[in-house]
């Protein structure tokens, strides 16, 4: 009878096992891996992580979905997306006009403020007078770069691209571009690096523009994909309802990343 109940009760636990795999829904989550601190770092072993990790596993956690981290080149994102090489995109991409016509979004996740970090030496603020004459770093195929041609384009000395927004960070380093334009939160652990505290401070944050800049950051889904955005939008509301959203968020702000009239990438 005893080996009859093990059985039994070993044979139930697979079966709950299989029914929850089979309820949990696969979804490739693509991001790029680059580090993008305090949003997306990698350990000493590869392992990724930071906030945006931690807040996508878990918006994936209330969504009953089974998300694997896939890294795909930034510009290579809505591509990928587009062409089901991944399911979603949860990597600082800014919900604007201009992508939604290639890709449909989730409800925003974060907001945080556009800004220009320049050389210490240099006294300048992050307006188009401001910058008239320098040399401004962007990363490609990003909000950046879109705001600072429309707004900058025309009394920067030049607007230089990147693939990452490390390499521009490097660049104002060694004093080979005047300033960059990022997202605050982003060029903030920036400036608090050895590398950034020698050579550089916040210039200031940029004027708004919605129709840049967006609303916020969003989960990116194909177009039509209304079922897996409604299921990450749930979960949202779900995690911003029940504390895990300010739980891991005290981490690495003390203030609300959710933001409430400003931007991101």
């Amino acid at each position: 009878m005893k080996t009859f109940l093990k059985t039994a009760a070993a044979a139930a636990v697979i079966a709950l096992a299989g029914a929850y795999a089979a309820s949990a829904e696969t979804v490739k989550v693509g991001f790029s891996p680059e580090a993008y601190p305090p949003f997306y770092t990698q350990d000493s072993s590869g392992k990724w992580g930071g906030w945006e990790v931690e807040i996508a596993m878990a918006i994936c956690e209330a969504a009953k979905l089974d998300c694997v981290l896939t890294p795909i080149p930034w510009d290579g994102l809505i591509p990928a997306l587009k062409t089901k090489k991944i399911d979603a995109i949860m990597n600082s991409m800014s919900i604007t006009a201009e992508r939604q016509k290639e890709i449909d979004f989730s409800d925003k996740y974060y907001n945080t403020p556009t800004a220009v970090a320049g050389a210490k030496d240099q006294t300048f603020d992050a307006t188009p007078e401001g910058l008239k004459g320098k040399v401004l770093g962007v990363q490609v195929s990003t909000v950046h770069a879109v705001y600072a041609k429309k707004h900058f384009g025309d009394s920067a000395a030049e607007i230089k691209e990147y693939q990452t927004q490390d390499e521009a960070n490097q660049d104002l380093a060694a004093g080979r571009i005047d300033a960059t334009q990022a997202d605050g939160i982003a060029l903030d652990e920036f400036l608090k690096s050895d590398e950034g505290k020698a050579c550089c401070d916040l210039k200031g944050y940029v004027a708004p523009d919605l129709e840049v800049l967006g609303p916020g950051v969003g989960a990116g889904v194909r177009k039509g994909d209304t079922e897996l955005a409604g299921k990450i939008n749930a979960a949202i509301k779900e995690i911003r309802a029940d504390g895990k959203y300010a739980e891991i968020t005290k981490k690495y702000f003390d203030f609300d990343v959710y933001g409430d009239n400003e931007q991101s990438n």
